[in-house]
């Protein structure tokens, strides 16, 4: 199956998740589960986690920007969607708010040189949560790296062989939803070790809706 006629498909399928599904009062975002076969999780090797820069952004994401010169540059945005958090603020904060810190943001931007010390304060409640920060050059473009993190999405398969990913929201196109899918799909595929065998299917749902199977 090429690629158009893999985007038709799905954007069959989410035609139909749509038409089935309750209308509820909150923007419901589309989550899509890819069950995995013929992988061993007991070797290291095979417990794959990975990112993808997504060709549109799957929702509003709230960010942290950990920065010391950068912070002018974060500032400057005026995004309501971002939040810096400073150099001298790192070692203040306790284990118990640095867990808290983890649920609260989506994603992390860290200016290059703090890595060091967000790993010895922040990594510990980070890292497990799969949410370590990017590092950002410290002349780096900081609209540029923001803006690819809001459409970077990360997976990881751990216990279970199944990547459980949110790619969308209500307010998306379907043929917007439909690439974001693919875009994922590819990269799944490129991290397994038999690439394309292993994949058994895949479904997609909306947060409070039935699965439909994609393939």
């Amino acid at each position: 199956m090429n690629t158009e006629e893999l985007k038709q498909k799905i954007v069959e399928a989410i035609k139909e998740l749509r038409s089935s599904a309750k209308k509820r009062n909150f923007v419901q975002s589309f989550d899509l589960a890819i069950n995995l076969r013929n992988i061993d999780l007991k070797k290291p090797e095979n417990r794959i986690k990975g990112e993808v820069e997504l060709p549109y952004k799957p929702k509003e994401r709230k960010i942290c920007f950990i920065a010391d010169n950068l912070l002018p540059e974060i500032k400057k945005l005026n995004d309501p969607y971002v939040f810096p958090l400073k150099k001298d603020e790192i070692q203040k904060i306790s284990k118990r708010e640095a867990k808290k810190l983890a649920r609260k943001y989506d994603f992390f931007l860290c200016e290059a040189p703090l890595m060091t010390l967000v790993g010895r304060f922040l990594g510990p409640a980070l890292g497990p949560r799969n949410k370590m920060p990017k590092p950002v050059p410290p002349t780096g473009d900081v609209k540029k790296f923001v803006e690819s993190a809001k459409k970077t999405v990360r997976f990881a398969v751990k216990n279970s062989p199944v990547v459980h990913v949110l790619v969308g929201n209500e307010n998306m196109s379907d043929e917007e939803v439909a690439e974001n899918i693919i875009a994922l799909y590819n990269r799944v595929v490129s991290l397994l070790p038999k690439g394309e065998s292993q994949i058994k299917d895949a479904y997609l749902k909306l947060t409070m809706s039935r699965a439909v199977k994609l393939w």
